[in-house]
């Protein structure tokens, strides 16, 4: 049967936290493929591999041949090896062998180990040529309890394991920032709870369709999402009726807020991840922050607050959620842009402008008609009611 070798890396600098962090990163594997039997992984080796590379904590994972960690074995393996990667790949012409000796009892040395395998490699394959840079093939040697070697290394997301860092609520709005703050939370360990605010008829259930999508992307990474679905319509009509127009949107992401200290309440979150991004729009100047910030006891966190828009839009397309953020379904916040939007509102600006809302009765109401959902990776079941 083929095995796989998962490496991690910043887990390796926790100190006394290190079982923690590991004991983790095995529940998790464990957990994201837990509905394979092995004789599905064996048939589907290359889904098991998509599943293990979006775990949190791995940095990379390979395919492995194990042997017996003798040297006759080990350099047996590696011929092997070699001689599969020539059968299925043109253009080997130069390899090198790198051996990574973490079992310090082993007798050669690392550089030792790669010199003999090397050159009991070249004798079955006289046509090969041993090159230490940039060669055709490369053959990685991990000797541990055993000797594991592989010829690809596959990136893994790195990070720390799921669930590690604490609850946070996750705004989604649909856009391509949002998706990408949520993963970039996740990646540090922080378990996201997506929220998504829906006014229907203003938005369409496409719109919403889009955000679910959205988060079976990014449970294909943490595993199943309780992704709350909020009633936001009356919010919007009332804010349209009593909010001067320069101040709408800020006035709608104040309310998102308080709804989000509610939802935290229930969730046990200490935080809310948005995917706010300083100077992109009205709403995300300094000033703007500021008075949004005022209405909310959670810690804010905003992963992408500097970062540039095609940097995020490469983390969206590297993360599959791109595709499905540039469909022309828009969210609440977008259809309510105004011509000329405030850009440096006062806090005293923001609370007068919310002085004709009945703010406690709009929240109470908005999270009393709201739902929360189960969202499942694509590979498993589709969206399921919570208790289900």
């Amino acid at each position: 049967m083929a095995h796989i070798l998962l490496r991690y890396g910043e887990i390796h600098l926790k100190g006394q936290n290190q079982r923690f962090f590991l004991d983790a990163l095995v529940r998790n594997v464990r957990e994201s493929i837990a509905d394979l039997g092995r004789a599905q992984v064996r048939h589907a080796f290359g889904a098991l591999v998509g599943r293990l590379r979006k775990i949190f904590g791995v940095v990379s994972l390979s395919p492995v041949q194990v042997a017996s960690p003798v040297l006759p074995d080990i350099a047996g393996a590696a011929v092997d090896i070699v001689g599969a990667a020539l059968r299925v790949r043109t253009g080997i012409a130069t390899f090198k062998v790198d051996t990574r000796r973490a079992d310090k009892r082993f007798p050669l040395t690392s550089m030792e180990t790669s010199r003999e395998v090397g050159q009991t490699v070249q004798h079955r394959f006289p046509q090969l040529q041993a090159r230490m840079d940039d060669p055709d093939l490369l053959v990685r040697i991990d000797i541990r309890d055993q000797a594991y070697l592989s010829s690809e290394t596959i990136p893994g997301p790195g990070g720390l394991p799921y669930g590690t860092g604490g609850r946070a609520l996750a705004l989604i709005s649909g856009g391509i920032d949002s998706p990408v703050a949520s993963w970039l939370g996740a990646r540090r360990g922080v378990t996201i709870i997506p929220v998504h605010f829906h006014s229907f008829p203003f938005t369409s259930e496409r719109s919403k369709e889009k955000v679910l999508d959205l988060c079976r992307v990014l449970a294909g990474y943490t595993g199943p999402l309780g992704v709350w679905i909020v009633f936001f319509t009356d919010i919007q009509r009332a804010i349209q009726l009593s909010v001067p127009d320069g101040l709408r949107v800020l006035v709608l992401r104040r309310m998102m807020m308080r709804i989000a200290d509610r939802l935290a309440e229930q969730e046990r979150a200490a935080a809310v991840i948005t995917g706010e991004n300083l100077g992109q729009v009205a709403s995300q100047t300094i000033e703007s922050i500021a008075a949004i910030n005022a209405v909310t006891r959670l810690l804010v966190l905003r992963p992408v607050i500097g970062v540039d828009k095609m940097e995020i839009v490469a983390r969206a397309e590297a993360i599959g959620t791109y595709e499905i953020s540039i469909r022309p379904y828009e969210d609440c916040c977008s259809l309510f842009v105004p011509p000329h939007p405030r850009t440096q509102p006062g806090l005293g600006e923001a609370d007068e402008a919310e002085r004709g809302l009945p703010i406690s009765a709009l929240i109470d109401a908005a999270v009393q008609r709201s739902e929360r959902l189960t969202i499942t990776p694509r590979w498993a079941r589709d969206t399921l009611p919570v208790g289900s």
